[in-house]
């Protein structure tokens, strides 16, 4: 019993780690974009808004789960590698989006909440999900 309710601990404290990252993730996607991200997803519906919000979760999750599994069942390096991890991951994606915006015309993050499907929010939402891919495979 006792090693259920560690696991369950355990399992809590990775949870809100990696809840707490994607909250960050969240707060840059809508620093990034015009506009309040929750209005323009639950409000408006705007599609792009929400491939961009959830390529951006889904990256952090990739992160946060390969921080896990190369603690080595080690609790402690892998809470503090999935923090440290998700930082970097979420600073590099920030990033990856300044410098896509640079490389292309227009303001992107406008762009990206046009309430018209654009294909640039499929390019955004591939870099973030390749830059948390990246991470991952380099974690691990």
């Amino acid at each position: 019993m006792q090693s259920l309710v560690t696991d369950l601990l355990v399992t809590l404290a990775y949870g809100v780690v990696g809840v707490v990252l994607m909250g960050i993730g969240y707060v840059l996607v809508d620093v990034a974009t015009p506009g309040k991200l929750h209005e323009l997803i639950w409000t408006e519906r705007n599609r792009n808004a929400a491939l961009l919000l959830a390529s951006n979760l889904a990256g952090v999750g990739t992160i946060v789960v390969a921080a896990i599994a190369a603690s080595a069942d080690d609790f402690v390096l892998g809470l503090v590698g999935a923090a440290a991890y998700g930082i970097v991951g979420l600073v590099i994606m920030a990033a990856a989006f300044v410098l896509l915006d640079v490389a292309t015309p227009g303001r992107l993050g406008k762009i990206l909440v046009d309430p018209e499907p654009h294909p640039a929010v499929w390019v955004s939402a591939v870099v973030h999900l390749a830059t948390g891919a990246i991470i991952a495979a380099a974690i691990s």
